[in-house]
């Protein structure tokens, strides 16, 4: 086990080397250019500004197409963030003004200008980068028709200004505004013609070059939004004492009163019939149904822990700073390939233990239980970006890759992983014997229930999270930009303490009403924080957000299913992990027949 996690360890280690030593080749320069130097612009794409995964290609619009049409190569991270750069209509050499400079003169057919009003009514963005850094700016405007305000009039922009900073040989920052005057009206549907021009200026900046993406890190870290962010830590803090010291007071004083009971009772009368969770102590270790999926659960659970471990790690040193395209996709890729070793030791291990034989099924469970969704979800949503010609549609060659890697890398460390657990010498430690028969569970009222236990255990973790989840999907699914990792962490260890406290908890009154099959009810119970998330989701979406479409509402909602089910896995480990070493520790405090 030791030699498996120890090559697993040096293998991201090296990988990621590499991965950043291929990230400094890949840049077209070294960022430092001379007066009239051609500095790079690429277009990536255009979409509507409320459907952030509904992204088309820049020349999916009739824009003026550059005598140069070149696509720039993509790393996979950036493909599967939707990421298409090709060159941009504009020139802008370094420090050089321009004025009034003319891209293309065109006229616009019915078509293209039907494209082009449904697209500005659609509140088109368009995104390009120039020298590495992101810029963004709006197709057109909407305005009210003066004459009769019940109409409409659709106008494109056709004059871009360039305000670029520099500081001695660097390109610091970009800007691009549209000049609202000078603009062509797409209302009716006849051919216009239009005259596509730009303006650059330069100015002077004091802003040294290893700081310029501070300006895109300013933008996530607003002084308000970090007073609110504190705010919710605080408040989830505080809360967390409160609840989880009031339910360890009372569950410290009960176990203390149930430990000095059952010691008087041993005392008084040997043959007194047993009451509470003693009672079922020769129950309680009996093995789970379907011991195969629960140990399988357990072991996506813990890689899927592991990934969210490495990839806080890798946040927290600054890997992912603003706009560093595709970084967070290529880095969940690799890592959790990396990783499949962690879930097959630790499904095969655990299934060993509870003295499963068919390991080759329950590996082949393990490997399928969170990637089979996964990619059912993908191939359904791959369907639909594809129908839309968006660029959330992964090219063949990109589908490839991925299947290599999990052919490759994934299924060989599960594998070995698997072998290793299977050969670990491990046994299921039981302070207590366990009785050929079965006790009867008693009569239980409703609110002991699986699905009323599961409601009580998500939303004590949920309500520590809420506040925090607000700015994570307004990142996620839309344009706002999360930097401030150090307190997403904390909100993380924040929410896997009261993930295994309420676990714990209800696990002790499962057992003291003598209901002792609560395996699969602390793995239920700790992961139903997930379920809790699905239904901020349908809050967030109808609530706080203007997304529309099939397109956008089936990515949302989808990939959003895919991300609880693996919160579920996870926090459902934990839940269970946590309610183990708890019943361990009571009935190996007293003495038991």
């Amino acid at each position: 086990m030791l030699n498996t996690m120890a090559v697993i360890r040096w293998l991201l280690v090296a990988l990621l080397l590499v991965y950043h030593l291929q990230e400094v080749r890949s840049g077209s320069s070294d960022h430092k250019y001379k007066p009239n130097d051609e500095v790079p612009i690429y277009a990536n794409k255009v979409g509507p500004f409320h459907n952030p995964s509904e992204t088309y290609r820049f020349f999916d619009l009739p824009f003026c197409l550059p005598a140069d049409l070149k696509e720039k190569p993509e790393a996979l991270g950036e493909v599967l963030n939707g990421d298409r750069l090709v060159s941009a209509p504009y020139k802008l050499p370094f420090m050089v003004e321009k004025d009034s400079e003319i891209v293309c003169r065109k006229k616009l057919t019915k078509e293209e200008v039907s494209k082009f009003r449904s697209a500005v009514a659609k509140d088109y963005y368009f995104q390009m980068y120039y020298d590495d850094l992101p810029f963004w700016g709006f197709l057109g405007k909407v305005e009210k028709d003066k004459t009769d305000p019940s109409e409409e009039k659709y106008y494109l922009f056709k004059h871009l200004h360039f305000e670029i900073h520099y500081n001695k040989d660097h390109v610091i920052e970009i800007n691009a505004k549209a000049d609202p005057s000078a603009v062509v009206d797409l209302t009716e549907d006849k051919e216009v013609d239009v005259e596509f021009m730009y303006m650059v200026r330069w100015k002077e900046t004091t802003v040294p070059f290893d700081a310029r993406m501070g300006k895109y890190m300013e933008n996530g870290s607003h002084p308000h939004h970090l007073e609110i962010h504190w705010f919710s830590i605080i408040n989830s803090c505080v809360t967390v004492l409160l609840l989880t010291g009031f339910l360890a007071t009372i569950l410290m004083r009960v176990l203390k009163n149930d430990f000095v009971k059952y010691a008087h009772d041993e005392e008084a009368a040997d043959e007194q019939e047993e009451t509470g969770w003693k009672y079922i102590h020769g129950d309680v270790f009996r093995y789970p149904k379907y011991k195969s999926l629960f140990a399988a659960a357990l072991g996506s659970g813990t890689q899927l822990f592991s990934l969210a471990l490495f990839i806080f790690g890798l946040a927290l040193v600054g890997v992912f700073y603003p706009y560093n395209r595709g970084a967070l996709f290529t880095a969940l890729v690799v890592i959790y390939a990396l990783t499949s070793g962690i879930a097959g030791y630790t499904a095969a291990s655990f299934y060993h233990q509870l003295e499963g034989t068919n390991w080759v099924r329950n590996l082949l469970l393990t490997g399928c239980l969170f990637c089979g969704p996964l990619f059912l979800t993908f191939c359904f949503l791959n369907t639909v970006a594809i129908s839309y010609t968006a660029t959330a549609a992964l090219p063949f060659g990109t589908i490839v890759v991925i299947v290599l890697i999990w052919t490759l890398v994934t299924s060989p460390l599960l594998v070995l992983g698997g072998i290793a657990g299977k050969n670990s010498k491990a046994e299921f430690q039981a302070p207590v014997r366990t009785t050929k028969y079965p006790r009867e569970i008693p009569p239980l009222p409703w609110y002991r229930k699986t699905i009323p236990q599961m409601a009580m255990a998500g939303f004590l973790p949920f309500s520590a999270i809420y506040i925090e989840l607000y700015y994570i999907f307004a990142s996620v699914w839309g344009h706002r930009i999360y930097t401030i990792y150090s307190i997403l962490f904390i909100v993380f260890i924040i929410l896997l303490i009261v993930t295994a406290f309420i676990t714990v908890a209800l696990t002790y009154f499962q057992l003291a009403a003598e209901d002792h099959e609560w395996w699969w009810r602390s793995f239920l119970c700790g992961g139903s924080t997930g379920v809790f998330i699905y239904g901020y989701c349908l809050y967030y979406y109808y609530e706080r957000s203007d997304m529309s479409g099939f397109m956008q509402t089936s990515f949302f909602f989808g990939y959003m299913a895919c991300i609880c089910y693996g919160f579920f896995l996870m926090l459902g480990m934990v839940g269970f992990r946590a309610a183990l070493f708890f019943v361990r520790h009571i009935y190996r405090s007293i003495k038991c027949e």
